[in-house]
């Protein structure tokens, strides 16, 4: 175990990304939910923002996807966007959890900031572009057998 924790995490930077998100998204949507006013526009915007982003990300994710599995591995969306087969636990920890905080943030402030419902597309869309670009997938049976 203290091998696995001393290894370099892949796709750091996809991880981190996803967290900071949800730092930004929590720094606006909390406080008007608490009741301040002078930020509504601004969790207007962040949580536009970060949503529209978020569709960058998903369509990079997928071009990915579709380029590998041009290439021969067998991509499909279990293996993309739910990190079935081989990806370290402490990845999936960490972007699913990303994910959850997200949709908990969204969740307790969407009465005071109703567009952050839209923020938890930016983690999923992490989970998908780390799937994309670190996962590992078998060949596809299609072209296995001319490789």
């Amino acid at each position: 175990m203290a091998a696995e924790s001393a290894a370099p995490v892949p796709g750091r930077a996809i991880i981190r990304a996803s967290w900071a998100s949800n730092v930004v998204f929590a720094v606006t949507a909390i406080p008007v939910a608490a009741g301040v006013d002078a930020l509504d526009g601004v969790a207007v915007a962040v949580a536009l923002l970060l949503f529209l982003v978020s569709l960058g990300v998903w369509t990079y994710a997928f071009v990915i996807a579709v380029q590998r599995s041009a290439q021969g591995d067998d991509v499909v969306v279990g293996s993309l966007f739910l990190m079935q087969g081989p990806a370290p636990n402490r990845v999936r920890w960490h972007l699913f959890g990303s994910f959850a905080v997200s949709l908990a943030i969204a969740a307790g402030t969407a009465v005071g900031d109703p567009f952050g419902v839209l923020v938890p597309m930016l983690p999923l869309g992490f989970v998908g572009l780390w799937g994309a670009r670190q996962g590992v997938f078998p060949a596809r049976r299609d072209i296995a057998g001319r490789r």
